[in-house]
């Protein structure tokens, strides 16, 4: 990756950190820690990985994203509306009534949104059974999807990834948002996962654990993925809740926030002077 496209990316993960806190602020609350954590991963999707087209939401031709952890909806909405899905101008009616985008990830109210999550566990399951349609009807189209690390205490994950390795989806890619937190705290206190990359690997994947924020190290082993035969794909992204935010990330407590306009503007500050810093930045 050369030095402009990483800066460029770098300054899209930070646009989109910019307007989630925006939605966040609106709202008064909500998912902070989760949708922050991802948020690298969606600049590089979002970047030229993905097959996409934002004014045909509906293409047939498109790849497809699933956020199994659909209550982190909120980065994904901010990423959207940055690509021209829809108006930035949505973001600031994240879940108030009659909104387009609710809390938790809904195809049939938001362009874009390929898959409607919340119900943790079962997005790997729609998401096999996509890669295993295109599989079935000879199409190209990749399968793309995240899973929280406290949701792989749900069986129906390892149910996916036994199906998805014997019908042998090398066009599924999924990426687990390993942040070591969950709803009801730390993930080795509530149920030790181990190393996840290896499970995947017993199971029949191509898998790999990956810096989850940097951008360099997470578009190469998608490539790497895109290039493996045979198999379906594991990303274990090793990443930090609430991050890009100092105090969201030093935060015990983060998966849902209570959040004040003071903190908010906080953010917000520290979030617009880094991004001062990287539009200033000299790259070749």
């Amino acid at each position: 990756m050369n030095a402009k496209r990483k800066n460029e990316l770098k300054k899209f993960a930070t646009r989109i950190r910019i307007e989630t806190m925006k939605e966040f602020k609106a709202s008064g609350f909500g998912h902070i820690g989760g949708a922050l954590s991802m948020v690298d991963l969606l600049s590089v999707l979002y970047s030229g990985i993905m097959k996409i087209d934002p004014q045909r939401p509906d293409w047939d031709g498109r790849d497809r994203l699933v956020i199994s952890k659909g209550h982190a909806g909120p980065s994904l909405y901010a990423t959207l509306a940055l690509k021209g899905y829809f108006p930035l101008n949505w973001l600031v009616t994240l879940n108030k009534p009659h909104t387009r985008l609710p809390s938790h990830c809904d195809r049939t109210k938001t362009p874009g949104v390929d898959m409607t999550t919340g119900a943790l566990g079962q997005g790997i399951s729609t998401a096999l059974g996509m890669a295993l349609g295109f599989k079935l009807d000879g199409k190209d189209n990749r399968v793309y999807v995240v899973l929280g690390d406290g949701e792989c205490d749900e069986g129906q994950i390892w149910e996916g990834a036994l199906f998805s390795a014997h019908h042998q989806l090398d066009n599924l890619i999924v990426f687990v948002d390993n942040n070591g937190k969950q709803l009801d705290g730390y993930t080795d206190d509530v149920l030790k996962l181990g190393d996840l990359a290896a499970k995947f690997a017993e199971f029949g994947w191509a898998a790999q654990t990956v810096d989850g924020g940097d951008i360099e190290q997470i578009e190469s082993a998608i490539e790497t993925a895109k290039e493996t035969k045979g198999k379906p794909s594991c990303l274990v992204l090793k990443t930090i809740k609430g991050a890009g935010i100092k105090e969201f990330e030093e935060m015990q407590a983060n998966h849902h926030i209570i959040l004040s306009a003071e903190m908010a503007d906080k953010a917000l500050k520290d979030l617009n002077d880094l991004m001062n810093a990287l539009n200033e930045e000299v790259v070749v």
